[in-house]
C-alpha cells in the first residue's frame, strides 16, 4: 500500500515554502507514484523566487527587479544559481541513451560517471534550498510565486509582513484558482493536509488562504501542520524584537487554529540534544536534516489516508486499520473535550516489537516532536492515532497481526491508559532513496534494525548504507498541550493590551484593533478551559448530549 520507490517529501529552503496535499479518492488511472487507490496532490506556495525554480522549468530567470520611484531607480540583480552535482546527475540520467550513442561511437573523451558518493557530499555539504535536492517532476500548476515577496529570508520574520503581500494585489485569488484547479480533478475529497512554516510572514499568506478554503469548501476537514526549525527559535536581539516575536506566535497561533479542525505543531528548538539522538545525527543548523525528519513523520501519519478501506476493523496481510482525513479528526478533536490542538510523537526507526523479555518497546520508545508540552503529564482523557510500519519482530519484518496483538498488549499494560486508541499498521517501512540526508548514526542498520553496539563503518549513515527504516508515529490528543496556549495567551495579554504600550501600536500596524486582539484571546482562554479537566469534568456530561 505504501509506494516503496517514491521518497517522503524532504521540504525545506529560505524561507521555507508552505503546502498542501488533497487528499482524494480520484477514479482511475492511479497515479504513478502512489500504489493506492488513492491520489495526492501538492501546491507549494514560495515566496521570493527559488533561484532555480525557472530554470528547472526551461524558462528565462529572473535576473532583474526594478522599483520605480520619482528621482533614483534601485536595481537588484541576481545570477541564476548553477546545478549542483546531484541536480547535474538528474540530468545525466534524462540523457543516458544519447551519452551510451556517443560512447558506441568511440569518443576520446567520454563523460565522467558521477558516483553516488560524489552526490551525497554534495547533499551534506551544499543544500541551501529545496531545489537543491528536489527531483518531484511538479505539475506547472503547483508551484506559485508570491509576487511583490523579493526580501531577505531575515526579514520575512513577521505576521505583518505576510499581510502586507497578500493585500498588495489579487494573488489570494489567484492561489484559490489553483486550489480549485486540482479539486476539480477529485471525485470526493477527504481532507486538506496542510504544511506551513508559521515562524515567519508565511503564517499570514497561510490564514488568509485557510479562510478562503473555510468559506469555500466549508464541509472539508483541514487537517494544518505548523513545522518550524531549530534557527526560529532564536532569541530577540532587543527587547522590541523579543515583544515582537512573542506577538508573531500568539497571532499566527490564534489565527492558524482557527482556520483549520485539527493543528500540529511541529519542530523542536533543538533535534541535536533531544532524545532523538540515540539513533539519530542531526545538525540543527542544516534545515536539509530537520525537514528530513519533519517530512518523514508526516509520511507515516498519512499512511492511513492512503490505504484502501475494506471496512470497519478489516485487515488484509499488509494492511489494517485505514481511517480517512475526516474519520481522524473527528476522533482527536471531536469528542467531548474537543481538543483541537494535537502532538506529534515519532520514533525513527521504530523499535522492535518485543525485547530480551518479549516485551512490546514501540510505545516507550516514541519521542514529541511538538515543542512546549508537559513532560509525563497524566492524562486521563488522552486520545492517541498510532501508526506503525515495517516493525520488526526479532529478526523479521512482523505481521500484521504480530504488531495488533504486541500493541495492543502494550496499551493494556500502559499507565495511565489513554481513553481511546486507534491503531493502524503496514508492513512496508519507510525507503531510504537519494537524496534522503545521512542522519542516522551507526547503531542503525541497512534495513533499519537497531543494534545494541555501534556497527563498523561511518559514524553517520545515509541512503549507501541504509535501505528503509521502521517507523512509529502518533497523534495524541492530550491536556500536555496547554503550555503552547498558555504561553501564546499570556503574551497577548501582557504585550497586546497595555495601553501605549509598543505591543498595540505593532498589532495595529498589522491590522488588529482592540476588539480582534480581545477575541482572539477569548478564544484562546475557551482553550485553556475546555483543557483544565476539573472544568472538563463538571460539563462531561452536557458535552455528551
Amino acid at each position: 500500500m505504501i509506494d516503496r520507490h517514491q521518497p517522503p517529501p524532504v521540504s525545506t529552503g529560505r524561507p521555507p515554502p508552505s503546502s498542501f496535499n488533497i487528499v482524494s479518492h480520484p477514479p482511475p488511472p492511479v497515479a504513478a507514484y502512489c500504489s493506492t487507490a488513492h491520489r495526492r496532490w501538492r501546491l507549494t506556495i514560495v515566496g521570493h523566487p527559488p533561484p532555480r525554480a525557472t530554470t528547472i522549468a526551461n524558462h528565462p530567470p529572473l535576473t532583474t527587479i526594478a522599483a520605480f520611484q520619482p528621482g533614483n531607480v534601485t536595481r537588484y540583480t541576481a545570477e541564476p544559481r548553477e546545478k549542483n552535482i546531484f541536480l547535474q546527475s538528474l540530468c545525466e540520467e534524462g540523457t543516458a541513451n544519447l551519452t551510451s550513442n556517443v560512447a558506441d561511437q568511440g569518443s576520446s573523451h567520454p563523460q565522467r560517471q558521477i558516483t553516488d558518493k560524489e552526490r551525497i557530499e554534495c547533499l551534506e555539504n551544499g543544500v541551501q534550498y529545496w531545489t537543491d535536492f528536489s527531483k518531484v517532476q511538479f505539475h506547472p500548476r503547483s508551484l506559485y510565486e508570491l509576487h511583490g515577496s523579493w526580501t531577505d529570508v531575515e526579514k520575512f520574520d513577521n505576521y505583518g509582513i505576510g499581510e502586507e503581500i497578500l493585500s498588495a494585489g489579487f494573488q489570494s485569488e489567484e492561489m484559490n484558482e489553483r486550489l480549485r484547479f486540482f479539486i476539480e480533478e477529485c471525485d470526493h475529497i477527504q481532507g486538506i493536509q496542510f504544511i506551513v512554516d508559521d515562524s515567519g510572514g508565511f503564517s499570514a499568506i497561510a490564514a488568509g488562504f485557510l479562510e478562503d478554503i473555510a468559506d469555500e469548501y466549508s464541509n472539508t476537514p483541514v487537517l494544518l501542520y505548523s513545522a518550524r526549525s531549530p534557527a526560529s527559535y532564536k532569541l530577540g536581539k532587543s527587547p522590541k524584537e523579543s515583544v515582537s516575536r512573542a506577538l508573531h506566535d500568539a497571532v499566527s497561533f490564534s489565527r492558524l487554529s482557527s482556520c483549520c479542525k485539527l493543528m500540529v505543531p511541529v519542530g523542536l528548538p533543538s533535534l541535536s540534544r533531544s532524545k532523538f539522538s540515540s539513533t539519530l545525527f542531526v545538525e540543527d543548523q542544516k534545515l536539509f536534516h530537520s525537514s528530513a525528519i519533519y517530512a518523514a513523520s508526516i509520511h507515516s501519519i498519512s499512511i492511513p489516508f492512503r490505504m484502501e478501506s475494506h471496512g470497519v476493523n478489516a485487515e488484509t496481510l499488509y494492511i489494517s486499520g485505514a481511517m480517512d482525513v475526516g474519520g481522524m479528526v473527528q476522533m482527536l478533536a471531536g469528542q467531548a473535550r474537543q481538543n483541537m490542538i494535537t502532538i506529534l510523537d515519532l520514533a525513527m526507526p521504530a523499535h522492535f516489537l518485543n525485547d530480551a523479555n518479549n516485551q512490546s518497546t514501540i510505545l516507550r520508545s516514541l519521542c514529541s516532536l511538538t515543542p512546549e508540552i508537559e513532560e509525563n503529564n497524566d492524562d486521563l482523557h488522552s486520545i492517541e492515532s498510532l501508526i506503525v510500519h515495517g516493525a520488526f519482530s526479532g529478526d523479521r519484518r512482523a505481521s500484521i497481526s504480530e504488531v495488533e496483538k504486541f500493541i495492543h498488549t502494550e496499551y493494556q499494560n500502559e499507565l495511565p491508559k489513554p481513553k481511546l486508541y486507534h491503531l493502524t499498521a503496514a508492513s512496508c517501512p519507510l525507503p531510504i532513496p537519494l537524496p534522503f540526508p545521512s542522519i542516522f548514526n551507526n547503531r542503525v542498520g541497512r534495513l533499519g534494525e537497531l543494534s545494541t553496539t555501534r556497527l563498523r563503518g561511518a559514524e553517520r549513515r545515509g541512503s549507501l548504507e541504509v535501505e528503509s527504516i521502521p517507523m512509529a508515529a502518533r497523534l495524541r490528543s492530550s491536556s500536555a498541550v496547554k503550555p503552547i496556549i498558555e504561553t501564546r495567551l499570556g503574551s497577548l495579554r501582557r504585550y497586546g493590551l497595555q495601553r501605549g504600550g509598543f505591543g498595540v501600536e505593532l498589532l495595529r500596524s498589522w491590522g488588529f484593533g482592540k476588539e480582534e486582539v480581545e477575541d482572539m484571546g477569548e478564544a484562546l482562554g475557551k482553550m485553556m478551559m475546555l483543557l483544565d479537566p476539573n472544568a472538563y469534568g463538571a460539563s462531561s456530561d452536557f458535552d455528551s448530549d
